[in-house]
């Protein structure tokens, strides 16, 4: 089955530069409904109001970390099914399995290009 390219996509960066790049990288691989939040807070309550076929999130964030946005989204009963893909610059071993058992669907490491992105979602959410 192919995936919606009308799924609704968050992206989560503390960075406003990385936002841009990464909805660039989605509108080149055909996604246009993308939302934004600058902190793991503010995304977790975007998560509340509206529901997400997919959370790109960075990993080092202020005041919440993808880490905690992560373990907040596997904990609610409404939201913890939500594929979540985390993105960040160092790729610690300790980091990637902290992610996994707090329930991430895929790692990206800074940089990356549309193809990383699109295997890494592909993987997540299905062929598109």
């Amino acid at each position: 089955m192919a995936v919606d390219k009308n799924l609704h996509i968050l992206i989560v960066d503390d960075y406003k530069t990385m936002l841009r790049i990464i909805r660039n990288l989605l509108k080149q691989l055909g996604f246009s409904n993308v939302d934004e939040a600058t902190d793991g807070s503010m995304a977790l309550q975007k998560c509340r109001e509206r529901s997400y076929g997919l959370v790109i999130s960075d990993w080092n964030m202020e005041p919440m970390t993808g880490l905690q946005f992560l373990k907040e989204v596997r904990a609610d009963e409404k939201l913890k099914a939500t594929p979540f893909i985390m993105v960040t610059a160092e790729s610690k071993t300790e980091n990637v399995i902290a992610a996994k058992q707090a329930g991430v669907n895929n790692y990206i490491v800074k940089p990356f290009n549309a193809e990383t992105l699109k295997k890494k979602m592909s993987a997540v959410i299905g062929e598109f």
